[in-house]
């Protein structure tokens, strides 16, 4: 069975994503499993001239294993109550290791083969303290799997539609592919959605469109597959109005590198995207392979 993988640090917006995923788990009918990250004396600058007594670091695994505990025990009560018992009940499962979260993360998704990540934002987007600054910024840049970061506050309400904003590369079909997957799961629509700026050459967007939704049709067997063109002054507008107009339950992007002074001036769509949105967002990793 497949298990979602929910990184931790006991604060609300990570809560609020553990909910959010078990949630998910249901749907999709596999296990969840908690994760915490934390970081010792030995990795810091001062390394060093610091010894780390074992007993210290066994002291601080257990406490956050027994909180982990705690909250995974909370979690399969709460769905419990809420649900029918005859209904699938998804298994938390928990484990803390010792290391920056997104190397943490990324070693446990490797090693079990985990298909997703699901992890909370903070405030108007700011992801939650766990992964705060470059750590944060890291975990989209170097993740080879997709990702899934749930605003604070944002309550699950089943899963209708899931929007993917895409610019018609091929390598976007794998991930419609996965994206199906979830969506089988909620018998959800996939709007395919395509923005450029008033300045786009008609006859030849239509060829690229046409010959993308062919190879949907021809590679992935799911009927609720929709395209939308929409028009904007840029792309950070479009995906600001997909998300506030398009009655979406999910945005689904793929976090493409740009160029260095690029990233480093502007950053990219995902990023800017990631600082305000209100919806949940799924990035995956360019070349991903559907695992969901």
């Amino acid at each position: 069975m497949k298990t979602i993988l929910v990184p931790t640090d006991f604060f609300p917006a990570a809560e609020n994503a553990a909910r959010y995923a078990l949630h998910l788990a249901k749907g999709m009918q596999t296990g969840i499993k908690l994760c915490n990250a934390f970081l010792v004396p030995l990795e810091t600058p001062m390394a060093s001239q610091v010894v780390w007594p074992l007993e210290d670091y066994t002291s601080v695994k257990y406490e956050t294993t027994e909180e982990l505990k705690i909250f995974a025990e909370k979690l399969m009560e709460q769905e419990k109550v809420f649900n029918d018992a005859e209904s699938y009940h998804p298994v938390v499962e928990y484990l803390s290791e010792v290391g920056p979260v997104a190397d943490v993360v990324a070693d446990i998704v490797e090693e079990e083969k985990l298909p997703l990540v699901v992890m909370g934002m903070s405030g108007a987007g700011l992801v939650s303290r766990f992964i705060l600054g470059s750590s944060s910024r890291k975990m989209i840049e170097k993740a080879r799997f997709p990702v899934l970061l749930v605003p604070a506050k944002f309550v699950f309400n089943g899963i209708k539609k899931i929007a993917f904003a895409t610019d018609l590369s091929k390598a976007d079909i794998d991930v419609i592919n996965s994206i199906s997957g979830l969506a089988k799961s909620f018998n959800a629509e996939i709007l395919i959605a395509h923005i450029t700026d008033e300045t786009y050459d008609k006859h030849e967007h239509q060829h690229k469109v046409d010959a993308f939704l062919s190879d949907i049709t021809g590679k992935i067997d799911y009927p609720k597959i929709y395209y939308r063109h929409i028009k904007s002054m840029d792309v950070d507008h479009g995906l600001d109005w997909l998300t506030e107009h398009g009655q979406i339950d999910i945005l689904a992007m793929v976090h493409r590198q740009h160029s260095i002074i690029d990233r480093i001036f502007a950053g990219s769509h995902t990023q800017k995207l990631a600082r305000h949105i209100k919806l949940p967002l799924l990035v995956f990793p360019i070349g991903h392979q559907p695992t969901m």
